[in-house]
């Protein structure tokens, strides 16, 4: 596997930072178009807590990096739509906004977190323009590839659809980087590398994938089943452990954009282990030394 500080580097020549931005999308699993709620792990923000409000793209834009200028002094960016879902809507309104953000000097690249079930042909249309102008990656949310922990979550959609999806976006030469929960009540760690395994069986190689340790939030369904009744969470050390074998796992081509999240602390019930993020980190990577080349 590759860190994705290393691909950056190696594609944009310099370190690039993402800004998070928001698209002013729903989700079809909230709407009632497929169901109400979202996930049962996913919070009012759609999983994009530290996205910019739904302002103008100029707005959002100036204001994510303002925040980002306070650490780094950097000059180029990905564009980064992560709260619910950015290819759901009207695509006309949709094309407009990639198109804007996608065209200014500073953004190096667009990213656009997705479900594989809102990727019909207009939506496939406009991320072929896009891409003819600077690199678009999808990212999909798969999280599990067992259909009893997909219902349990309520994902609304079975794993065909994905790989019809996935093999959509890579018949389009269109980077796919496929979202992972590690820890979702019911599996065991036999079923984690279980999809693990799967998706290191794809062909072609997978691009990226995100890793992330469950995290219950306020106001979530799951909030609601784990307050009646816990299920067990990793700790920081058995978590460390499991990214090491999902690093061994992986194709070597395969770029780790993600091994943990870091979720609002005003939001995070558990595991509390998570709000240290830099403790986390520190000892992920030093478990990853001499798996990531």
């Amino acid at each position: 596997m590759r860190r994705l500080s290393d691909y950056l580097r190696t594609e944009f020549g310099k370190k690039v930072y993402r800004l998070s931005l928001s698209s002013g999308c729903t989700c079809p699993n909230r709407d009632g178009q497929i169901g109400y709620g979202g996930c049962t792990f996913c919070s009012e923000g759609g999983s994009g807590e530290f996205a910019s409000s739904a302002a103008p793209i100029d707005d959002q834009i100036s204001a994510a990096k303002k925040r980002i200028a306070e650490k780094t002094d950097a000059k180029r960016f990905i564009a980064y739509f992560q709260s619910f879902t950015n290819t759901y809507g009207n695509t006309d309104r949709l094309r407009k906004l990639y198109l804007e953000t996608i065209r200014r000097e500073e953004i190096a690249a667009l990213s656009l977190g997705t479900r594989p079930d809102c990727l019909g042909p207009a939506v496939m249309d406009m991320l072929c323009e896009l891409k003819t102008i600077k690199p678009v990656w999808v990212e999909l949310g798969l999280q599990t590839i067992h259909e009893r922990t997909a219902e349990r979550i309520r994902r609304g959609y079975p794993l065909p659809v994905f790989e019809e999806a996935y093999s959509k976006l890579k018949a389009s030469g269109i980077p796919v980087i496929v979202h992972v929960i590690l820890n979702l009540p019911g599996e065991s760690r036999d079923d984690m590398l279980e999809t693990i395994h799967y998706l290191a069986a794809l062909a072609p190689e997978l691009d990226g994938i995100k890793l992330q340790m469950l995290q219950i939030l306020k106001g979530t369904a799951m909030a609601v089943e784990y307050e009646k009744e816990p299920f067990p969470l990793m700790d920081l050390e058995q978590y460390a452990e499991l990214i090491c074998e999902c690093a061994e796992i992986l194709p070597q081509n395969t770029v780790l954009h993600r091994m943990t999240g870091d979720g609002p602390r005003r939001l995070l019930i558990a595991p509390l282990w998570c709000l240290d993020k830099k403790r986390v980190l520190n000892r992920l990577n030093r478990e990853l030394i001499g798996n990531i080349q």
